[in-house]
Order: C-alpha cells, then structure tokens, then sequence
C-alpha cells in the first residue's frame, strides 16, 4: 500500500520523565505543539515532567486532574437520541429491558479502553491512524461518513433543544439560537480547562435524573429482578428486538472512538497516567448507565396502568405525559434532562468532528488555541453547530428523515471502526508493548462481532422496514456463533503450529513507550485473510451506500 502522506504541522517532541529506578527519557511525538506541556484539567493541574504519584490521597488528586474525556465522552453519548431511546424502553416495555444496560457495562469500557491507550501512546487521533496504517480510502471514508452522521445527529440534537425549551413555553426560534450561541462561546475560548469545566456543568446537571428517578415512585425489587433477569414484556417481536439493536447503537457509537482519542491527545495524556485516565472511563460507563436506568424507571413507573403505557411518540410528549401523571414538576424535570442531554451531545459530536478533520488535514486541532491560531478547526465546530440548529429552524424540514438516517448511517460506520480499532489495538508499531493481550482479544472480537451484527440488522431493517428483525437476528445470532467459534479453532490451530518467538525486551520501560513519529513506521503487513476481509466490509460498504441511495429516492418519492 502507499504511504499516502499528506502534510502536518511541524512535529514537536515532549520527553517523558524517567521513573525512580531508572530507564531512557524517551520523546513523545504529537502532530501539533499545542498537545505538549502541562495536563490542565477541569480540577488540577499536572505539570509535564511530575511523577506518578503514590499514596492514596496523591492518586485521588492527579485522577482529580486527569477525569474528563471518559466522564464526558460517556455522559455525552446519553444525549437527545439517548433520552428519546430509553423512554420509549420504559414507556413502551416497563424496566423488563434493564438488562441491556448491564450487558453494555463491559462493552463499553472494552471498546473505549482501547482507545484510552491509542490516545496515550500514540498522540495522533483515530481518524489519522486509519488514514496512515489502512489507506487514503479508508482514511477519507471514515472522516467522511463520521461527518455525515455526526451532522444529522447534531440535528437531532437540536430537536431536543426545540422540545425540551418548547415544554417550558420556549419558541423554537429563540430556543434553538441561544443554545448554539452558548455551545459556541463554551468551546471557542482558547483555554482547555474552560471548555472541559463547562462540560462538567453538564455531567453534573445529568444527575438531576436521581430525583427524577425518586419522583416516579420506582420499586426497588422489579428494578433489581429486571437488571439481572433477561425479558421482554409483551414478548419479543420485530418492534421489541429492533428497539433493544436501537438501545446498543445509541449507547455504543462511532463518534466516541474518535473523540476520547483525540481528547485525551488535547488534555496531553501520556502512557504514565493511563491508568487514572482507564479509571476515568470506567466511571464514565457506570453513571452512563446508571443515567439509562433512571430514565427507563421513571417512564416504566409513571405510566404503568395509564393510557399513555406503550404509546410512546417523542420525547417532548413523554414531558407532557409526565406532567398529566406525576405533575408540573417531573414534566419540568424531565425536560430539563432532555436539554442538558442535548447540549452536551451537541457539544461532543461537534467536537469529535473538528478533531477528525484536523487529522486528516494535518491543521491545528486544539482546545488550547486560540480563534486566531486554529481557525479552521473552530471553523468547522462552528459551522456545524450553525447549519444544524438552521435546519431544525426551517419550516415542514423532514426532520423524521434525519432521525431514521441517523440510524442507518450508525450502521454503515460502526462496523468498520470497531473493526479497525480492534486492528490498531494489534499492531506492533502503533502500541508496541500495550498491544492488546491474547485474552482481550478474545473478548473485544466477541463484541466487535456482535456490534457489527446488530449495526447490519439496524441499517437493513431501516432500509426494509418489512423485514421480520426477530428471524434475522435469531439467523444472524447462529452464524455469528458458528463464525466465531471456526475463528477461535483455527486461532488456536494456527498458534501451536506457529513457532514460538521470544521477544526482546524493550529498552525503554513500558510506561515511557510512545509511538515512533508516523513516517518511521513500517507499512503493516497484510496477510490474505485480512485482504479478504477488507475486501468483504469494502463490499459491505457499497452495497450498503446502495441501499441508502434506494432508501432516499423511496423517501424523497413520498
């Protein structure tokens, strides 16, 4: 394959300090000065060359400083669709989907630990990984379609913002401006501790679904059986199966790959501090679905017995509806809830935009930079965030459109990033000694597999609404099995036959080890069953933006 190189930013190298004990300084490599210097975060400063800290009360200060990017990139993903998603669960199907969220725990703690250590180690976002180890096409489609996709969910973003403001009496017109006003003046500051301590109003303001969660009256033994005993109410059918596939896609989503990556690069994380940023994501993951939980009891408990139980719409009729059940309150609450979540979805989505962008383009891509000093990178956060609330502004705009191609185009981006985040986590010359382990593979290729199952069901399913999604599923889960467990033998036969290499032990201690600058390293090698599969997932992607065209013109024909 070609280098395919395009121009950067001069290169800058920050040396990682050795730990006591001894071992060579060794130069980190960033794509943009701005990404060296001192871990500002929300709470404290870490200065560049400090130590790893020992004692407990040193570790809960620099996790003080290093909590954010995983904090905010899961908190961020509970946005407008989020909302929308779970309250439909509950609306529609009591707490008897709860489950699903404690299966997505490790789901998403694998998938974005991944990214964790690419960030840390390598100072080059996702988007530029891509581009540099799998080629120009791969590079450009996966900005290209994020692009997309974020766009139209920045979109749905705004909807939340018209329905949330709209129940507190709020026009749209008045609503959806002052919140693209306020994401701009929050994120175009020029200082990433501003940005980073306006977000933590938003995860903070996340809670405010705990006393909602009181005021709905829940019950504490349905909600405990309900978590750990698999079920559907009603039984499962084509509509239950496929909101369970929307669910998992609304929790676990593209854009996240790229931007804890390329966050963690912008708040300068370095291996040394993988660890407290690795807690940070864990943390992430647990109030994410503790958030998801709440909104489906409050849904669940509110409507049970009442006319509105499983006749969901949209999220601003849930508001209304909670306020005919519970009172102005909840209603008040809830629609609260429902902005905050669209503000800090909005906010992120955009983010992980401008940050992909400025891979590809070898442009400035910092927080830490002023207006003046990255004005494309803000260029475009700007831009989005103004053709988006333009479009929920316009009159008769097919907005439900937008909502169904959000989820088609999920489907058509997920597969080949998870796909790729599970190569880029294997490659020796991008991660070296934090490669993924034998057994981490394992586990990440079983939820890569499934992921990639249930995006396929979501996009066909979008595309060809007749289609029976209970039958494919139930098809799609025995090839999936089948498929893994021939994988896994021929894995297993492939390593006894292979001889045994001895590796050299690195010369430099594992927590100092960051990746070589990108034009030093050897063009990975690809074997034919990976130019076979690239080939089929290539094919998957025609045959999938197909569809889409088929869809549109269906759609556009009224």
């Amino acid at each position: 394959m070609s280098s395919n190189r395009r121009p950067t930013p001069t290169p800058s190298a920050s040396t990682e300090s050795a730990p006591a004990g001894g071992g060579v300084p060794r130069d980190r490599f960033v794509l943009d000065s701005a990404h060296v210097g001192d871990i500002q975060g929300a709470f404290r400063t870490i200065r560049q060359h400090e130590q790893a800290h020992r004692g407990w009360r040193a570790r809960a200060l620099a996790l003080l400083a290093i909590i954010g990017p995983g904090l905010i990139v899961m908190v961020g993903d509970n946005d407008a669709g989020g909302v929308a998603t779970y309250s439909q669960a509950g609306q529609n199907y009591g707490t008897s989907l709860l489950w699903v969220l404690l299966l997505l725990v490790p789901v998403l703690i694998v998938n974005q630990e991944m990214v964790v250590r690419l960030g840390a180690v390598t100072g080059v976002g996702h988007a530029r990984l891509i581009n540099e180890r799998f080629g120009r096409f791969w590079g450009w489609f996966s900005v290209g379609d994020l692009f997309v996709l974020n766009f139209l969910t920045i979109v749905t973003e705004f909807i939340g913002v018209s329905l949330s403001l709209g129940y507190l009496g709020v026009s749209k017109y008045i609503a959806v401006p002052l919140a693209a006003i306020a994401l701009l003046a929050i994120t175009i500051t020029g200082s990433f501790r501003a940005w980073e301590r306006s977000m933590f109003v938003f995860v903070l303001a996340n809670f405010l679904v705990i006393p909602l969660f009181f005021m709905a009256h829940p019950h504490g033994s349905q909600i405990a059986h309900d978590f750990v005993i698999p079920g559907i109410q009603g039984g499962a059918n084509s509509t239950s199966v496929l909101l369970i596939i929307a669910m998992v896609g609304t929790t676990v989503a593209p854009w996240q790959l790229f931007f804890q990556q390329s966050n963690i690069i912008d708040k300068r994380i370095t291996p040394r501090w993988i660890n407290y940023e690795r807690a940070d994501t864990w943390i992430g993951a647990i109030v994410v679905v503790i958030g998801a939980a709440a909104l489906i009891c409050v849904s669940a408990f509110a409507f049970a017995g009442t006319p509105y139980f499983g006749q969901f719409t949209d999220a601003g009729a849930t508001a209304t509806a909670l306020d005919h059940t519970l009172g102005s309150a909840v209603g008040a609450f809830f629609a609260i809830v429902l902005l905050n979540a669209s503000l800090i979805g909005a906010g992120a989505l955009t983010l992980s935009t401008s940050y992909a962008f400025g891979d590809v383009f070898g442009t400035k891509s910092s927080l830490h930079r002023s207006w003046r000093d990255a004005k494309l990178f803000y260029s475009i956060f700007a831009g989005l965030i103004i053709a988006a609330a333009a479009i929920v502004l316009i009159p008769g705009a097919p907005l439900g459109v937008i909502t169904e191609a959000v989820q088609a185009l999920a489907g058509v981006l997920l597969p080949s990033a998870s796909v790729f985040l599970l190569l880029l986590c294997n490659d020796r010359e991008v991660l070296g000694p934090w490669r993924n382990a034998p057994w981490l593979n394992a586990l990440a290729s079983v939820i890569v597999a499934t992921l990639v199952l249930l995006s396929l069901i979501l996009m066909a399913t979008t595309v060809f609404p007749s289609l029976n999604v209970t039958t494919v599923a139930l098809i799609g889960g025995a090839l999936l099995a089948v498929g893994l467990t021939a994988f896994g033998l021929v894995t297993l036969r492939t390593r006894r036959r292979a001889p045994v290499l001895v590796e050299e032990e690195p010369s430099i201690p594992r927590e100092q080890w960051t990746m070589a600058p990108l034009a030093l390293l050897a063009r990975p090698q690809w074997s034919t069953g990976r130019k076979v599969a690239m080939l089929t997932l290539r094919g998957y992607l025609v045959v999938s933006v197909i569809l889409l065209i088929v869809k549109a013109i269906q759609l556009g024909g009224g």
